[in-house]
């Protein structure tokens, strides 16, 4: 520890700190625009000024390291003169754009201008005037403005991993610039929209739509991937118009993704507002809740339940997964499932451990060894990329991988994609087994797509031996990884909504719908694939957007989404979240449970809760856990998967993600389809 003095006031901070740290655990407040907390020290802006004795001159206290005995004083009037001096010289080329301007009302130079600027300009000579630069179509750019802090380029070079951007010329002739005429590349370039001070980086889709005093804010979580990363969202009339990031150690840190960001347009298109009933030409027309529920007791009172089954998509809450399992309990229908076609999950709750991100994204900043297997976490969970990414940095963690993917923000050692990789790992026999040999933390992250051959459980239970041979799959630590790209298919495996006795599952049942065996199929939220209809078969589709289940459906129940209902989702690491309503759904649609609550009541097979707070105190019967907001529910060891599976010929390739659109918010998107069209320009 080291012992110093802020404004005459002892105090000690750990060896390395800065003195900057020193004087905010004093309280004192230091301005600054270059520093962040979680980039590198670049000591640009100079307002972070405080005299230190024994100095001739004001010190950067962002750059200065804290030493034994040091003196620093940050409220004298030479560090209000230094502070004033630095803030005109700002100002000086600073366009008077604050009535126009988006960052209007949260932004830091207004705010730092206001308390320790000089409150009138001696400036009369002509301002600098800068060309806008391409960003892309997420970001608008007002380069004038620009005070040169470089937080944007630090972010993308340091934890985004794109260097795309950089800084030519000196003083007043520094530009920040762009190497890429189509726009910045990343999943994660919209941050720089948060860390810029000024209003030189603002939203494109956002702008002029509204004062952030004028929105209503809703904290919530993200649910267009499977991590659940926390999100502030901004709603005004009715509509949400901004999503930004929550501070949350544990998963997102304070970034969130573009997708998560960017893609909420799509909550306005496509959107199904009533129900909707296909006619005898083929033709869907709008029906009221009363014909859309007849028609379903029609089909269910003249069927065996072995005729009837039910799926549930990634993006289902576990309200609405809960209540429909207990429906077609009450139905005894036990076709069901949750997980993708040909999926080899597990489905026993005591095997949780094999659909589980069990080290915890957190947890990726403790390992020393990185093995990727079928997954490319930069399009599947691009902030779990960044993770690793950050790991690789501080850790210096070796990557190696099997399956192949695209470029990388790390070094990785890409192993191949034969299959017989794994079966020599697995007997000892490869030299990636001197790496485990050496490794104190290993961590195998598991791509879904892994999980959907034919040998997945045949695969997995291999990776659960060589964990155990090398020590990474016990109580103390589990290093197997399963990283799922929906926001909810962990719920629906702890919920239980998988097979029953004699049940199907998602591959079963939809081979089964094609051969006319099952009859009726209810999907909640399930856009994955489109089901083989025929004409006798009748498919409901309950959610939120017209997308791959609803075109094929027979009938629509109209969902709400994230955005528009209180619900629990549990993410890829096992970890409760809620989301919270910020806005109404649209039109004549409900909250998927209430529909299926109402359903129940109308063929008298009613469902004993009325209200969430009955339908949450059914989760205790499940799980007592579900209740309990953002706990961790961790995993026992259990022999997962089964080594007596033989591994086919078949080469391990990823899911082909495009990042931009992987659900039913994202493909309707507008946003979200200029991205994907920069990007393909990006990689011509």
């Amino acid at each position: 520890m080291v012992k110093l003095f802020v404004d005459d006031k002892e105090i000690e901070v750990e060896q390395g700190s800065t003195v900057m740290q020193a004087c905010e655990k004093t309280g004192a407040e230091i301005p600054r625009f270059c520093f962040h907390e979680r980039l590198s020290i670049a000591g640009n802006c100079r307002m972070c000024l405080v005299a230190l004795e024994g100095s001739p001159k004001p010190v950067a206290s962002c750059a200065m390291p804290a030493t034994e005995g040091m003196k620093i004083i940050t409220n004298s009037e030479t560090v209000k003169a230094a502070r004033e001096g630095v803030m005109e010289f700002l100002l000086i080329n600073h366009p008077l754009d604050c009535p126009i301007c988006d960052q209007g009302g949260e932004c830091d130079l207004q705010d730092q201008a206001l308390f320790y600027g000089r409150g009138e300009t001696r400036y009369e000579e002509d301002k600098r005037s800068v060309d806008n630069k391409p960003f892309g179509p997420l970001i608008k750019t007002t380069m004038t403005r620009c005070i040169h802090c470089t937080r944007c380029v630090r972010f993308m070079d340091e934890v985004a991993g794109v260097h795309d951007l950089g800084a030519i010329g000196r003083g007043e002739d520094m530009e920040i610039i762009t190497n890429s005429p189509s726009g910045l590349g990343g999943e994660l370039s919209g941050n720089i929209i948060d860390l810029c001070p000024v209003g030189a980086l603002t939203s494109a889709p956002y702008a002029f739509k509204a004062r952030p005093w004028e929105l209503s804010k809703t904290n919530s979580i993200d649910v267009l991937d499977g991590l659940g990363s926390s999100i502030q969202i901004g709603s005004k009339d009715g509509q949400v118009l901004r999503v930004l990031p929550r501070l949350n150690e544990d998963i997102n840190e304070e970034w969130i993704g573009d997708k998560s960001r960017f893609a909420i347009d799509g909550l306005l298109n496509q959107r199904l507002d009533v129900p909707y009933k296909r006619n005898s030409s083929g033709k869907l027309i709008a029906c009221s809740w009363e014909e859309a529920f007849q028609s379903i007791k029609a089909k269910t009172n003249n069927l065996k339940p072995k005729e009837m089954a039910s799926i549930v998509g990634g993006q289902a809450c576990l309200e609405s997964i809960v209540a429909l399992k207990d429906l077609m309990e009450s139905l005894k229908i036990t076709n069901l499932d949750s997980r993708p076609e040909s999926s080899k999950l597990p489905i026993n709750y005591k095997d949780r451990s094999g659909w589980l991100f069990n080290p915890s994204i957190s947890g990726i900043e403790e390992i020393d060894n990185l093995l990727i297997i079928g997954s490319q976490p930069r399009y599947e969970a691009a902030l779990l990329d960044a993770r690793i990414r950050k790991s690789w940095l501080n850790n210096n963690i070796k990557i190696s991988r099997i399956g192949g993917g695209d470029k990388t923000s790390y070094e990785i050692n890409d192993l191949g994609s034969d299959i017989k990789i794994i079966d020599q790992i697995y007997k000892g026999k490869h030299n990636y087994n001197k790496i485990l040999e050496k490794s104190n933390k290993t961590l195998i992250l598991i791509g879904e797509s892994v999980l959907n051959r034919n040998d997945g459980a045949g695969i997995l239970g291999r990776l659960r031996e060589i964990a155990k041979k090398y020590n990474f799959y016990s109580n103390k630590w589990n290093g197997i990884g399963v990283l799922h790209t929906t926001a909810n298919r962990v719920g629906a495996l702890e919920a239980g909504f998988v097979p029953g006795k004699n049940g199907l599952c998602t591959e079963g049942i939809l081979k089964s719908l094609k051969s006319n065996k099952i009859k009726l199929l209810w999907l909640l939220g399930y856009d994955e694939v489109i089901p083989k209809n025929n004409s006798e078969s009748f498919i409901i589709y309950q959610g939120h957007h017209g997308d791959i289940g609803a075109n094929s459906a027979d009938l629509i129940l109209p969902g709400s989404a994230y955005t528009e209902k209180n619900a629990t989702y549990i993410n890829t690491e096992g970890r409760v979240q809620r989301t919270y309503a910020s806005v109404p759904p649209p039109g004549n649609a409900k909250e998927d449970w209430k529909i299926i609550r109402a359903f129940s009541e109308y063929i008298n097979k009613v469902l004993p809760y009325n209200n969430i707070s009955q339908l949450r105190a059914r989760f205790e019967e499940i799980n007592k856990n579900f209740n309990i907001e953002n706990s961790l529910i961790k995993s026992d060891t259990n022999d997962i998967g089964d080594t007596s599976v033989k591994l086919s010929s078949s080469k391990i390739e990823p899911a082909n993600i495009n990042y931009f659109m992987t659900c039913p918010i994202s493909r309707s998107s507008e946003t979200m389809a200029k991205c994907t069209i920069s990007k393909s320009k990006l990689d011509m």
